[in-house]
């Protein structure tokens, strides 16, 4: 008995973000590439989604500052060539006129191309920094049953915050069926199931590749357009009548708990990016790094075990409710609740409270951190405060959010 064909797909992750509301977090790099949760970058939680689903063929469209994010995947992410899967890193290159990207759309106008050199029969499209687990298998599968022009991820939230998102309203005779597409409406209309929830879209996208084709090029010589996926091209398929929406309640990873099966975090700011790693180091994580049956693949690079030392009255290197990464040392301070990212120092009788402190930081003696986050390589002098007298913060050109989050951009210097 002979075995169905599986569908030929291929993944694009739009990798181009500028990031603007992340600053200075995105000074020097592009938001995908933006460490998160001690050894991730951002758009390693896309990437681990495309490929636990079984799509080894993925295209990671860049753009803005994107040396790190091409660094990243150029070390990390490594397929076998042998079996024809790979993961490639492909700039903007003005392949159609003299334009960069001009949108997510043209992004896909312009990297044609490579549906010509692949022809699959289904294309998957998708953001590249958000933090969630995702089969997208399963949302192919609903996409080829329905036989829908696209296919068009969702989040249920609440109706309050409708206003926040791009809403998707659905076919009271056939909820799967996208009746329209609002942004950030402020007179939302309720679930049929559930009227005090919305769809919000998640950026997440199935076409059938000749469709999808036909869409960017119609959308390209569109006048008045954006060129954006969400802003232009699915309303487009909602005046067609054949635009669908998969409704990631219903999405089951393996290993997912009903704790966080459709966690979903938009980290497109200062705030949500820190909540989001807040949520990893709760004593039942709302987010849960410990599923291996779903692993977030990335690499870390050649470090040793995280060590912790000095055991003396007043000098006690310890952390708690916290997430230490490797290569990190401990040394007689005190760590709580934040995230330590690779080869961080903690010296003597410094504290660090609800932080977030990323690669090669080192925190000097007597040190006093708190409700922060500092990017890589920042050295800290001993004796200094952060986090605690706002004012202060703002002098020394830190980023003070209307939360009292403070933020010390990478590579900062301390006046001596």
């Amino acid at each position: 008995m002979s075995r169905a064909k599986e569908p030929n797909v291929l993944a694009i992750v739009l990798a181009g973000g500028e990031g603007k509301r992340l600053m200075p977090l995105t000074a020097d790099r592009a938001k995908p590439a933006v460490p998160f949760g001690g050894i991730y970058r951002l758009i390693d939680f896309a990437l681990s989604n495309v490929v636990n689903s079984g799509y080894r063929k993925v295209i990671v469209l860049t753009q803005y500052k994107s040396h790190s994010l091409d660094r990243h995947i150029t070390k990390t992410w490594r397929m076998s060539t042998m079996l024809g899967n790979y993961i490639a890193a492909i700039p903007a290159q003005q392949r159609v006129d003299k334009n960069w990207y001009l949108g997510s759309a043209d992004a896909i106008f312009q990297s044609l191309n490579i549906l010509d050199d692949e022809r699959p029969d289904y294309v998957v499209v998708v953001g590249a920094d958000h933090v969630y687990r995702m089969d997208f298998s399963d949302m192919v599968r609903q996409h080829i049953d329905t036989g829908a022009g696209v296919t068009v991820a969702a989040i249920r939230q609440p109706i309050g915050l409708a206003d926040q998102f791009g809403v998707i309203e659905v076919d009271d005779a056939d909820p799967l069926k996208i009746a329209a597409f609002r942004e950030k409406p402020t007179d939302a209309k309720g679930l049929p199931d559930s009227p005090e929830e919305v769809l919000a879209s998640m950026g997440n996208y199935v076409f059938d590749a000749e469709v999808l084709r036909e869409a960017v090029t119609r959308d390209h010589d569109l006048e008045g357009s954006k060129h954006d996926m969400g802003g232009d091209i699915v309303p487009a398929f909602v005046q067609q009548d054949s635009a669908y929406v998969y409704d990631f309640i219903s999405n089951d990873v393996p290993g997912s708990t009903d704790r966080d099966r459709d966690y979903w975090r938009d980290v497109g700011t200062i705030d949500s990016y820190y909540d989001a790693h807040m949520d990893l180091i709760a004593i039942h994580p709302i987010f849960n790094l410990y599923n291996f049956d779903w692993p977030i693949l990335t690499s870390y690079g050649p470090y040793p075990p995280a060590k912790f030392v000095h055991g003396v009255q007043g000098r006690v290197g310890e952390a708690l409710n916290s997430a230490i990464s490797p290569g990190v040392v401990i040394s007689g301070a005190r760590v709580h609740s934040s995230v330590i990212s690779p080869n961080v120092r903690v010296h003597s009788y410094a504290v660090v409270d609800d932080s977030v402190i990323m690669d090669g930081v080192e925190v000097g003696r007597n040190c006093q951190v708190r409700r922060a986050i500092i990017d890589k390589s920042v050295v800290v002098p001993p004796n200094t405060r952060i986090g605690y007298d706002q004012e202060e913060d703002r002098a020394r050109g830190f980023e003070v959010t209307e939360s009292g989050l403070t933020v010390v951009g990478k590579g900062y210097r301390f006046p001596h």
